[in-house]
């Protein structure tokens, strides 16, 4: 009766797929209706392409009550990169309309020459007329009889078929969908209500990120809402995050990258043979090139960390034949670290943007402003970033074992050595002795950038670091400067450029933190493990639904008070909410290595808050593994309740 209904509440399910509202009347004078009299529940989903909403209308009135509810509907098909803020230079053409009985659309024709589609259909009992977007229901009520209303909303792009499924049938579908993908990942349980909340909680986020791809393939897209794409380096870091609990996440982005591994040299796109892919965009911006990124390869470390992720899904499976099917990609991306990573010849693999609106910066803290020298001057290019020397020291390392079991011992023997010398190289190169610590990066004069930040927290997980060195490394990331109270900050605050509302120059990052966590765990720093895993706990249950963001401000921790937001931060995030798992590895210490048929506890802890760990349907070999681990005063009990045949649970004190 245009008037708004008031709320009463509004809840996602737990496993993210309906969001369910709850609303009822204001008074109607007019009709002498009292206030909250009139139930009306909502329930929406987006699966494949579509909306759904059905709407149900209940009256606990004593007599039959009639009134109007109107919804209104429009587009303006506007680009994700326009609603970020890029200013186009051109001018966009009108959104047009066009109504029938039961339907109406929106049609837009981009400049991409596609044009774009929503079209909406209802289904309801109810007397209702479409109208300029509008749609009015005539509502008759009588005492606890619902009215239905339920409408689909069916987006397209040039000629895309329309499937056209009613709400029921959507949500069968979307629960079949769940109970697939369930299946990827390990059952875990624990004593803490709170900690079994932000397992199940990521879990949900993941899954409702994985989104199939034309090839059939489940790749996790980056974050909700600016990176709703596929990202190379998003994808492969939670894939390395999830690998202990998901393998099958590794595989389908593993076979995904290497369907859209660079083949040629194209500068506009900085793409060369054998790089892999940055991101893709769908887009009339990219379309149209007024954005370098319907297919971009601007990342210097997709590459290497592809190679990385091949290496450990091997081990963790076995998957032989997933190897050879990638194999050429593998070697290509090898030639890649050879031919057009190093620059200049140094051993180092270092980067300079050739696309005119490509990224200046090009490792993951990819802001333009986030690699710098001690006097806050931005450091010039090419540079070599320290995290990047790790990568390609891991991606050797497991591209000599690859190469041993195809077959090429000479391939084999070659990485092998060269893998050996850039650990030398880099320990000799990057420490800085003063600052107790790795430079950030070497600039295009290979002068190093003398500043303290994570990115060498990321040179522990590759296993780059000497012995000598990490334990002051180590010291450094939990140092004052460095930790916030709410996790490693991406820059000292003793830094000229710290900021700690910084994109990159302050901020803290859960998938960093669970990188550094897992790092620190392969040089025995359990204290330092365990601390990191505290406070992400804890600060998970100030955020909510316990849902860690892309990131959030690096402020110094208050008491009572929870971490202070990022504004524009992505959530969920694939690699945010998929750390935890990382941070639970990096605390049991756990090794999966199906070519031995070995699961590894190499002296694992716990921390204070986590009394018992149920770990069910790990699988191995398409066969479950169930754990179960107990909390003990300064150790950890094990009851192994069930394993595949041939396979040894080790447990180093």
């Amino acid at each position: 009766n245009g008037q708004k209904p008031l709320l009463l509440s509004g809840r996602i399910k737990e496993d993210n797929d309906i969001f369910s509202v709850d609303l009822a009347n204001p008074h109607f004078e007019d009709c002498d209706i009292p206030e909250n009299t009139i139930h009306i529940s909502r329930n929406l989903f987006v699966r494949e392409g579509a909306f759904y909403e059905k709407i149900k209308c209940v009256s606990y009135a004593e007599k039959q009550c009639q009134f109007i509810l109107a919804l209104a509907f429009y587009g303006d098909f506007k680009d994700i990169f326009e609603i970020r803020g890029v200013e186009r230079k051109v001018t966009a053409n009108k959104v047009r309309y066009c109504a029938g009985n039961s339907s109406f659309k929106f049609l837009y024709d981009g400049l991409d020459q596609l044009t774009r589609t929503a079209i909406i259909d209802f289904t309801t009992d109810a007397e209702f007329k479409l109208s300029n977007g509008k749609a009015t229901f005539l509502i008759t009520l009588s005492p606890e009889k619902p009215v239905h209303i339920s409408y689909t909303i069916s987006m397209m792009v040039g000629d895309e078929a329309r499937e056209v499924e009613d709400y029921q049938s959507a949500k069968a579908s979307i629960e079949k969908d769940r109970e697939k993908i369930n299946a990827l990942f390990a059952d875990i349980k624990a004593s803490n209500e709170h900690f079994s909340h932000w397992i199940e909680r990521s879990k949900a986020d993941l899954l409702s990120l994985l989104a199939r791809t034309v090839e059939g393939l489940q790749y996790p897209y980056a974050g909700v809402p600016w990176y709703n794409t596929s990202f190379g380096r998003d994808g492969i870091i939670t894939a390395l995050e999830t690998l202990w609990v998901a393998p099958g996440i590794a595989k389908d982005v593993l076979l995904f990258l290497a369907r859209k591994q660079a083949t040629e040299l194209i500068p506009e796109k900085d793409a060369e043979p054998g790089k892999i892919l940055h991101e893709t965009r769908s887009g009339e911006m990219a379309n149209t090139g007024e954005i370098p990124f319907k297919e971009y390869y601007g990342t210097i470390d997709a590459t290497p960390l592809f190679i990385m992720l091949a290496g450990m899904y091997y081990d963790r499976t076995a998957d032989i034949d997933l190897l050879k099917q990638i194999w050429p990609n593998l070697q290509a991306a090898l030639n890649w670290i050879d031919v057009y990573g190093d620059l200049d010849g140094d051993g180092f693999v270092e980067y300079k943007h050739k696309a005119k609106n490509g990224l200046t910066n090009q490792g993951w803290k990819d802001s333009f402003d986030s690699v710098m020298h001690q006097d806050g001057n931005l450091a010039a290019p090419p540079i070599a970033l320290c995290e990047v020397q790790g990568y390609v020291y891991a991606a050797k390392q497991h591209g000599s074992k690859m190469a041993a079991v195809m077959g090429d011992g000479h391939l084999s023997k070659r990485l092998l050595e060269e893998s050996v010398a850039l650990k030398d190289n880099f320990n000799a190169r990057f420490w800085d002795e003063a600052l107790g610590c790795f430079a950030l990066a070497l600039d295009g004069e290979k002068r190093p950038c003398k500043v303290v930040s994570s990115n060498p927290g990321h040179c522990l997980f590759t296993r780059i670091v000497d012995e000598d060195k990490a334990k002051r490394l180590a010291d450094h990331l939990v140092s004052p400067e460095m930790f916030s109270g709410w996790g490693i900050r991406t820059l000292s605050s003793k830094e000229r450029r710290f900021n700690p509302m910084a994109y990159h120059n302050g901020s803290i990052w859960p998938h960093d933190n669970a990188l550094i966590a897992y790092g620190l765990s392969l040089y025995g720093f359990h204290d330092h493990v365990l601390k990191i895993m505290q406070v992400l706990f804890e600060a998970s249950l100030f955020i909510n639904l316990q849902r860690l963001p892309e990131l959030f401000c690096g402020f110094e921790r208050r008491s009572g008070v929870g971490p202070t937001a990022y504004p524009v931060a992505c959530s969920p995030q694939a690699w945010s909410v998929a750390a935890v798992f990382m941070l639970l590895q990096a605390c049991l210490k756990i090794e999966i290595n199906s070519v031995a048929k070995t699961i590894v506890f190499d002296k694992p802890r716990l921390p204070d808050y986590l009394g018992n760990i149920y770990i069910d349907a790990l699988m191995l070999d398409g066969e479950a593994c169930a754990l179960h681990m107990k909390r003990l005063k300064n150790d950890v009990g094990f009851y192994l309740l069930q394993k595949p045949r041939g396979w040894e649970v080790l447990i180093k004190k």
